[in-house]
């Protein structure tokens, strides 16, 4: 199985076996149906709006791409699709009020993707975006249980992939020089929130997972050097490449969790 499909793989089963032992255990912890649908709808929407944030800085620097434009587009219709499942599902009335909020933002995201590529546009979606996390953030307070063990893990997995995608939209905005200093601010703060699960995880591991956590050590370690000369050096693709199979490799963690559940 090559690298593409091995990674369409595991996202396909990921949401299937996470949504379906995340309920085995919803029980134990009084949480509802409804509220493990929200949980699960608002971490795609936390890592849906950082990767539409950076497919966009990538298209405003490469507007003639259409594969970017193209995944823009898939990723728009992710974000709005969690939106619904989240507006079907709460009877919250917290959570309620926080969609009608946060749908002001999105219409405007929606609205910034219809109209010409500029600098303002790149500046706007930097802000609605961080909008979006602001509001998620309190609704998965709202919905939050205790999980256990194994859920922690799974979790703490899918936060990394949230972390990849912010790391890689700052770093786009620093090179478009957009509000610099802020932008570096923020990768360097969320490179340090990746470590930090990274500290958390290997507390938390068992023996069967070494394997894969070394390789992502790894990984990252060479994907921090690129980092640390982003005031010097802009290699997008290669950055592109490099942390595509940072990626995978916390895919194949992430499906591993959900799996030994």
């Amino acid at each position: 199985m090559n690298c593409i499909n091995k990674k369409k793989f595991l996202i396909k089963n990921l949401f299937y076996i996470y949504f379906t032992l995340i309920l085995s255990f919803s029980s134990l912890y009084g949480a509802t149906r409804g509220d493990v649908k929200v949980i699960e709808s608002s971490e795609n929407i936390r890592y849906l709006s950082q990767k539409l944030v950076k497919e966009y800085l990538l298209l405003y620097k490469y507007p003639k791409n259409m594969e970017i434009k193209n995944s823009l587009e898939g990723t728009l219709e992710k974000l709005n699709n969690n939106f619904k499942v989240i507006a079907k599902i709460t009877k919250n009335s917290e959570t309620k009020d926080m969609l009608d909020f946060l749908a002001y933002s999105k219409d405007k995201i929606v609205e910034i993707f219809e109209k010409k590529l500029s600098e303002e546009n790149c500046a706007l979606m930097l802000d609605y975006s961080e909008i979006l996390i602001e509001g998620v953030n309190s609704i998965e307070k709202i919905h939050a249980y205790k999980f256990s063990k194994e859920e922690q893990l799974l979790m703490l997995s899918k936060k990394m992939e949230y972390l990849i995608e912010r790391i890689n939209k700052h770093y786009m905005a620093i090179h478009l020089k957009l509000d610099s200093v802020v932008n570096k601010q923020a990768m360097n703060d969320a490179i340090i929130d990746f470590e930090k699960i990274l500290q958390k995880i290997n507390k938390l591991n068992s023996s069967k997972d070494k394997m894969i956590l070394k390789l992502l050590h790894y990984s990252w370690q060479k994907n921090k050097i690129l980092f640390k000369k982003t005031e010097t050096i802009f290699v997008p693709n290669l950055m592109g490449l490099s942390l595509n199979s940072l990626e995978n490799i916390v895919s194949e963690l992430t499906f591993f969790y959900s799996k030994n559940q």
